[in-house]
């Protein structure tokens, strides 16, 4: 679908949730609900804050002042090797249902950057596909 200037275009938000250290399952849920938003002729499909890779939202990662637990440490360990690359295979899953659907895609990612996971925002455009990133 392509939009115009000053022409009116359809918008979905999609409110949905991540299945936390699965990101290939959440890869095919985006999929499904991009497709669904394109059906339903969405021009622009927003996914929310750390869609992909997850909100780690009542987790501490045992982390004290001070300290960490092993536990903890593993369970950031899964946290960020859950998160994705700007220019990894799962951005060119983004990037391929951008294109497949015809839509502009607005994800919220955890980044992975070597040691470090970083909340950011890849936007993606049909026929083009990986288009930005609100973390650079």
């Amino acid at each position: 679908m392509s939009v115009s200037p000053n022409q009116p275009f359809r918008a979905a938000v999609v409110q949905a949730g991540s299945l936390i250290y699965d990101t290939p399952a959440t890869l095919e849920k985006l999929k499904f609900l991009t497709r669904d938003a394109a059906r339903q002729r969405a021009a622009l499909v927003i996914f929310p804050e750390a869609f992909v890779g997850g909100y780690p939202k009542g987790l501490d990662f045992g982390a004290r002042l001070g300290n960490r637990s092993d536990e903890g440490r593993d369970e950031f360990r899964r946290y960020h090797d859950s998160a994705i690359e700007e220019h990894g295979p799962e951005a060119a899953i983004l990037a391929e249902a951008a294109c497949f659907n015809g839509v502009y895609l607005v994800v919220g990612v955890i980044e992975r950057r070597a040691a470090r996971s970083i909340a950011a925002s890849f936007s993606l455009a049909p026929m083009v596909g990986f288009s930005g990133n609100t973390a650079n």
